[in-house]
Formats: C-alpha cells, structure tokens, sequence
C-alpha cells in the first residue's frame, strides 16, 4: 500500500507541476496588460517600465516561473497586485477557503445519504414505480443548473414566501439561515447524478448469482441487501462521490456568485474580473490539488472496497 500510495503522490506532483507551468505561461507571459491594469489607462509607458523593473516582472519568463515555484514550496503565494493591493494572497484565500469547505461539507453531508438511499432503494426493484419515479425526479434535477435553479429558489422562497435571506453575504457574522438556499442548490444538482449511479450500480448487483443463490436459499430480503448487495453496490458510487468535492471547488462559482458568498469561488471569480495574476495562480493549483488529491483518496478507497483488488 505505501508503494501504491507513494506513486499516486510521485504523479500527483508532476501533474500539479505541468498545471503549474501552464497556467504560468497563459498568465504571465504578457505583463504589459498587468502594468496597465494596477497603474491605469492613462499611466505613461515609462512608468509601466518601472512598475515591471521594481516588480521582477523584465527577468526572463523562465527565471520568474522557478522563482514563483520556490515561493510556493515555502508557503509564499505572492501578494495581490489589482484585486487587493499588496496583501497577502495566502491571508486573503484563507478564509475564504474555509468558507467554502463549509459550504462543501454541510453539501456533501446532505446530499450523500439522500442519494444513496435513492439509489439504493430505485436499484433494489428495478422497473418498479419507486424506481421510475426516482430516476425521473433526479434527471430533473440535474438537468437544471445552478444559474436556473438559485434565481427560482430565490423567487420561490425570498419573495413569494419569505423564509431565507437572498444573499449570503453573512458582513455581520455567521447566518446559518443565509446558507440554506447555497446549500439547497448545490444538492439539487448533485444528488441526481450520485442517485442515479448508486441506482445503476445496485441494479447491476441484484442480478448477480450470489445474489440470486441468497434468494433461492431463503435468507430474509433485508439481510440480502445489508450483507450481500450493499457494499459491492458502493463501490461505484463511493469513487463519484469522492470525485464530487473537484466540482464543487470548481462548481460553487456561479452559486457563490449569485448568493454573494465569499468563498474560494467569488474569490476566484473576483481576481478574474479584476486580471489579479497571483491569485488566480494560487486558486488554480488549489483546485488541481483538491482534484488530484481527491482522485488518490478515491482510488484508495476503491481499492479497499473491492476485495478483487490488491495494492502492488
């Protein structure tokens, strides 16, 4: 397992490295824009130059990617340049990381059970009314994306039925009612495609012959489904499931947005807005780590799941 664990690591930094270098290269690689975008429109050329020569910004493309990736391996991130002018790009994405990761959490802790109890209970009869009409309701759902689903959400219980703030600013403290609506669509999207596989994978185990063999012998349906079916029936889902928090660093922009959540994903949408390069350099590698990181767990997982499996 630590061979196994120690190679999945040895590729997750190469990928993180070749991410790295193109995002540099796609961001850095035109720095005139950068000088215009902090000194203005109206700054004089000359000034740019100096702006450059003080910043670091005239060496050579490839001595500045080296020195911004040995920045990076000593916690240094860099400092705002447009978006919040010379702060510290780790003290502004930290909080807001935190936001998110507790926007994530409280998704993935309501939308995991609900979808697999879904799942589990479409795929135990497959064909059945149960299963048709949940299979019908999670294609709904994950066929409306969050920029359809918040402004009805809002429509719905901000102004028609007053319940939930339409904003979850939260300028004075930690409102958990202003999160509700975040939360809602953000699993109203997701729970259809995690329903959905679980309901694939469970269908699939149902009509194994050990699972046939167990019906022939009498064993009582429920101990069928606990004992037999369930665990191989999660196998599948557990690797998606896994796969969901990548979307969700990446898939809370538009939400964050809308609700006016300062979270990695305003942040990031914000430093885009306003060409600040060093934060959206620090939000990309974030975002491939999440996913890099979370591809590794998800194959450990999948690993212990499966007895088929072994760790070489």
């Amino acid at each position: 397992m630590l061979v196994f664990i120690a190679r999945r690591m040895g590729q997750m930094v190469l990928v993180m490295l070749g991410v790295s270098l193109l995002v540099f290269l796609m961001l850095e690689v035109n720095v005139d824009n950068l000088a215009v975008k902090v000194l203005g429109p109206y700054s004089s050329e000359e000034s740019r130059e100096i702006w450059l020569e003080e910043n670091g910004f005239n060496k050579p493309i490839y001595v500045r990617y080296f020195e911004w990736i040995g920045s990076i391996a000593t916690g240094d991130l860099g400092k705002s340049v447009t978006l919040y002018k010379g702060q510290s790009v780790a003290e502004v994405m930290g909080p807001r990381l935190v936001n998110t990761a507790i926007l994530g959490g409280l998704v993935m802790l309501v939308m995991v059970p609900i979808a697999l109890v879904l799942g589990v209970l479409a795929g135990m009869k497959e064909g059945s009314a149960l299963d048709r009409t949940v299979s019908s309701a999670t294609i709904i759902t994950t066929s409306i994306p969050e920029y359809a689903t918040a402004p009805l959400l809002i429509v719905l219980f901000v102004y028609a039925i007053p319940i939930f703030p339409g904003t979850a600013a939260m300028s004075s403290g930690w409102e958990w009612s202003a999160i509700v609506l975040p939360v809602l669509v953000l699993v109203l999207y997701d729970v259809g495609y995690v329903a959905r596989m679980t309901r694939a994978s469970m269908a699939e185990v149902m009509t194994t012959h050990y699972i046939r063999t167990a019906r022939l012998k009498g064993l009582p349906f429920r101990r069928i489904i606990l004992r037999h079916a369930l665990r191989n029936a999660l196998i599948a889902p557990f690797t998606v499931i896994m796969l969901q928090l990548n979307w969700l660093l990446s898939g809370v922009v538009v939400t964050e947005a809308i609700f006016a959540y300062r979270g990695f994903g305003k942040l990031l949408l914000d430093a885009s807005l306003a060409g600040d390069i060093f934060i959206i350099e620090a939000c990309c590698l974030v975002a491939v780590f999440v996913a890099v990181g979370s591809q590794m767990v998800s194959d450990i997982g999948y690993r212990f799941l499966n007895p088929r499996l072994r760790f070489d």
